[in-house]
C-alpha cells in the first residue's frame, strides 16, 4: 500500500513537472519574438546604446573595429571602397549612410555584415562571385535591415533568456525515466528555438531589402539570384566532395532559412512589385570596379582547396563567354589540383587563353604543367617567355631554375 502511495505520488510529481516545463518553454517562446509596439526602435545616425546589454554589445563590436582598422587583410584601395560605399549609399539613403563606417576585407568567403553601431564589411569573396549593382544592392539591403531592425541585440537577449531556461532545466530533478525524457526533450527545443528565432532574423532581412532596393532605383527580382547562385556552389562543392546536399539535412539547429526557402518567400514578396520598370543592373561599372583586384580574388578562391565550387564558379562567370582570364584562371584550378588528366586539360586551358590576351602568369602556369607532364622543352620555352614578360618576377630565381636560364658569367 504504501509502495502504491509512493508510486502515485511520483507520477503526479513528474506529471507537475513536466507541465511546468512545457509552461516555462512556452512562456520563453513567446516572449523571444517582440512584434508591433513591442519591438525595439530602428537605429539611425547618432543613435547611442540605451541600456548595459547595448552598451557591452557595443564595446565588444568597438574592440573588434579598432582590430579591423589595422588588419592586414583590410583592403585600403580608395576606388574599389568608394565604388561599395556608392552603392551602399545608394541603398540605405544618404542620411543613414553617414552613421556607417564601410571595411572591404580580403576573405574569399561570400560574406558581409553590418553591426549595431555601424560598422559594414565585406568580404572580396562576395565581390568575386556577385555580377553587376543589383545583386550587392540585394546583399548590402539584406544586411542594413539586420541593423536598422537591431537584430543583433534582439538576438542576444533572447538567447541570454533561453540560456537561464537551460540552465534551470539542467538542474531540475528526474523523478523517472518520463519526467528524464521531457526535460531533455524541453531543452532541446530551448536549444532549437534559439536557432529558429536567428531563422526569423533573416527572414524578416530578407522582406527589409526588397523596399529598399526598389527605391533605390534597383530591380528587387535580382535578390532571388544572389542565393540562387550561392545554393547551387554549395551543392557542386558538396557534390564534389560526395557529401550530402547541405539543405536537405536537418535544418533544426541552422542560423539561417533553408536557400530553396529563402528563394521561394523572396519570389512570392516579389509579386507586390512586378510591372515596375527599373534602370540597368549596373553590371559595366561593377566589372570595372573589381577588374584591378580580380586576379587575386580568384587566386584565393583556388587556394581554398574547393575544386567543385570554384569550378562551378568560373564556369558561372563565364555564361557570358569564355575571356582569357577565366581560361587562365581555370587552368590555374585544374594545375593545383594536379591528377594526371588534370595537368592535361590546364596545358589545353592554357592554351587557349595564351591564343588572347592572357595574363603573363599563363605562360607560367604552362610550363609548370608542361615539365610535370613530361614535356620538358616546351616547359622550358614556356618558363623563359614568361621571365622575359615579367622580368621583375618575384619567383624568378625558382623559375629560372626550372628553366635552366643559362646564367650570365660575371665580367
Amino acid at each position: 500500500m504504501i509502495a502504491l502511495l509512493a508510486g502515485e505520488m511520483r507520477d503526479r510529481v513528474a506529471i507537475a513537472l513536466a507541465a511546468a516545463i512545457l509552461a516555462l518553454f512556452a512562456a520563453g517562446a513567446a516572449a523571444a519574438r517582440p512584434t508591433g509596439a513591442d519591438r525595439l526602435p530602428a537605429a539611425g545616425p547618432g543613435y547611442v546604446p540605451t541600456d548595459a546589454d547595448e552598451r557591452g554589445l557595443w564595446m565588444r563590436i568597438e574592440r573588434y573595429e579598432r582590430e579591423t582598422q589595422t588588419s592586414d587583410f583590410l583592403v585600403r584601395d580608395p576606388v574599389l571602397n568608394a565604388f561599395v560605399q556608392r552603392v551602399m549609399c545608394r541603398v540605405v539613403g544618404e542620411i543613414p549612410c553617414k552613421g556607417l563606417r564601410l571595411y572591404v576585407l580580403r576573405d574569399a568567403s561570400f560574406n558581409a555584415s553590418m553591426a549595431a553601431n555601424g560598422m559594414v564589411t565585406v568580404n572580396t569573396g562576395m565581390l568575386l562571385r556577385l555580377r553587376n549593382e543589383a545583386q550587392l544592392a540585394a546583399v548590402l539591403g539584406h544586411e542594413y535591415s539586420h541593423f536598422a531592425e537591431r537584430h543583433t541585440l534582439r538576438e542576444a537577449r533572447d538567447e541570454r533568456v533561453k540560456a537561464g531556461r537551460m540552465a534551470l532545466l539542467s538542474v531540475l530533478p528526474a523523478v523517472d525515466r518520463i519526467s528524464a525524457s521531457v526535460i531533455r526533450l524541453a531543452q532541446v527545443a530551448t536549444q532549437g528555438s534559439i536557432y529558429s528565432f536567428s531563422r526569423d532574423m533573416e527572414r524578416e532581412a530578407d522582406e527589409g531589402s526588397v523596399p529598399l532596393m526598389t527605391a533605390a532605383g534597383y530591380d528587387p527580382a535580382i535578390a532571388p539570384t544572389v542565393w540562387q547562385r550561392l545554393l547551387d556552389e554549395e551543392d557542386a562543392a558538396r557534390t564534389a566532395r560526395r557529401r550530402k546536399i547541405a539543405w536537405r539535412q536537418n535544418r533544426f539547429f541552422a542560423t539561417h532559412p533553408a536557400k530553396p526557402d529563402r528563394i521561394a518567400a523572396l519570389t512570392k514578396l516579389l509579386r507586390a512589385f512586378g510591372g515596375r520598370r527599373f534602370a540597368g543592373d549596373g553590371a559595366e561599372t561593377y566589372r570595372a570596379a573589381v577588374a584591378p583586384w580580380w586576379p587575386q580574388l580568384i587566386d584565393d578562391q583556388i587556394k581554398l582547396n574547393d575544386f567543385g565550387g570554384t569550378d562551378w564558379l568560373i564556369n558561372e562567370l563565364a555564361t557570358d563567354g569564355w575571356t582569357p582570364a577565366l581560361l587562365y584562371a581555370r587552368g590555374e584550378l585544374y594545375r593545383t589540383r594536379g591528377r594526371a588528366e588534370d595537368l592535361r586539360q590546364a596545358a589545353s586551358f592554357y592554351r587557349q587563353a595564351l591564343a588572347g590576351d592572357a595574363p603573363v602568369n599563363a605562360w607560367r602556369g604552362l610550363g609548370l604543367v608542361s615539365l610535370r607532364g613530361g614535356d620538358a622543352a616546351d616547359g622550358r620555352k614556356a618558363l623563359r617567355t614568361y621571365l622575359a614578360r615579367k622580368p621583375d618576377a618575384a619567383d624568378r630565381a625558382m623559375i629560372a631554375m626550372l628553366a635552366e636560364e643559362p646564367r650570365e658569367e660575371p665580367q
